[in-house]
């Protein structure tokens, strides 16, 4: 067993760099499985989830190189890939269900185990199935699988999703693309990783009109090419430092980060007093005073992101004032917040609602990480709790942040990770 060890206290300044967003990376990934050749992805993160989605394309017949030092991976898929994606695998990476709409289409068959993932709540699959059957599939739930055969070539159909989910929608578009005829995907999502993965389709030959609108169209080709990419900067890591920044009333410039990606979570940042400039290639925020606190609701983008859900409660943790914050996405995002009061917060929670209110300083003490985000705001709270903070389970961080300890280390912080032996 491991832990973060962060010495309160310290001031952020300096520059990080973010690389190219988890979110969307691992759904280019699956995307590839759609062209038989290499396809290359650039800015890819030395993230655990990225080791896990490569493993899982390897067992499906696929030969992945993963260049370290240059963010960059190849993929090279087979003629006809295998069809199953086991439990083993699955049950770390939710994202391993995007390869269920590549395979149906490729192969006539896909049977992946039902997913994993972050414990944030339920998640349910039942648009992707019920969007893959309005294009021809035949899905069944069996033995922990989830079983999707097609008779003959997918075809094109209209789909109402219920709610604008980024999983169904990037689905739906990987199995579309390949269809026959026109598919149209209603109430789409509309996030920058929906954005990235439908520029990877068009540069492999897809047709896709309404990219980044809630109405995607496509029209389907007979078959694609595989294609080389630079995955879009990842905006909620960017976010994660800028929300640092403004807690340990640091002044951290971070490159590569888009701030048209997150025009929200910094007008909000803006709100609790800090400056926020837009640059060339990133955003520099700096904050020379106690953060106020600020009002939060979660929704889907370009609403507020429930992956930065939990920083902003760090943040109004230790901000002058009282905030409300309120989760629609994910029911089990709070589960953190209880670590969090053994920090010393002051947070009340009442179904969906957060009522936090700012405190001096938070104290140290040892807490447990349950999903990546939860465990990246427990590492900002203990950066400016007093005394020794210890985050458990920092193998969920590694999932979704490069270097996370070394770019803290470079930035100023007391940051370190230990061994259970070490502590002994």
């Amino acid at each position: 067993m491991e832990a973060f060890r962060i010495v309160g206290g310290a001031r952020l300044a300096g520059e990080v760099r973010v690389t190219g967003a988890k979110n969307s990376v691992l759904k280019l990934m699956a995307a590839a499985l759609l062209a038989e050749g290499t396809t290359v992805l650039h800015e890819v993160p030395h993230i655990l989830d990225v080791e896990y989605m490569a493993e899982l394309l390897r067992r499906l017949g696929c030969v992945v190189v993963h260049d370290v030092p240059t963010r960059t991976v190849s993929i090279t898929v087979p003629e006809v890939p295998f069809h199953k994606a086991d439990y083993d695998l699955v049950r770390k990476l939710r994202a391993s269900i995007n390869v269920l709409g590549p395979l149906l289409a490729r192969c006539g068959e896909a049977d992946v185990a039902l997913p994993g993932g972050d414990a944030i709540g339920s998640r349910g699959l039942d648009m992707h199935v019920a969007g893959l059957e309005r294009l021809g599939a035949t899905v069944r739930s069996e033995h922990g699988f989830l079983i999707a055969t097609r008779a003959e070539r997918l075809h094109g159909a209209t789909v109402w999703l219920d709610f604008p989910s980024v999983g169904a929608t990037e689905n739906l578009l990987m199995a579309s693309v390949l269809a026959k005829g026109t598919t149209v995907i209603d109430n789409a999502a509309r996030e920058p990783e929906i954005v990235d993965v439908c520029g990877l389709l068009l540069s492999m030959g897809a047709q896709i009109d309404g990219v980044g609108t809630s109405t995607l169209e496509i029209e389907g080709v007979e078959s694609l090419a595989p294609a080389e990419h630079t995955t879009v900067p990842d905006r909620l890591v960017a976010g994660t430092w800028a929300v640092a920044a403004t807690m340990t009333r640091g002044d951290v410039t971070v490159r590569n980060a888009r701030a048209d990606h997150l025009e929200i979570a910094l007008d909000k940042l803006v709100r609790a007093g800090a400056l926020v400039d837009e640059l060339d290639d990133g955003i520099r925020v700096r904050c020379y005073d106690r953060p106020r606190a600020v009002d939060v609701v979660t929704l889907p983008y370009p609403g507020f992101p429930t992956d930065l859900q939990p920083q902003f409660i760090a943040l109004n943790s230790i901000a002058r004032g009282a905030a409300m914050v309120t989760e629609n996405l994910f029911e089990a995002r709070f589960r953190f917040v209880n670590e969090m009061v053994r920090l010393g917060a002051d947070v009340r929670t009442d179904g969906h609602h957060a009522m936090v209110r700012g405190k001096q300083s938070l104290s140290g003490a040892p807490v447990e990480a349950a999903d990546i985000r939860a465990g990246a705001g427990l590492v900002l709270a203990g950066l400016v709790a007093d005394g020794v903070t210890m985050v458990f389970e920092p193998h969920h961080v590694d999932r979704g942040y490069e270097g996370f300890v070394a770019d803290l280390v470079r930035l100023g912080a007391d940051v370190a990770r230990v061994s259970v032996n070490e502590l002994a």
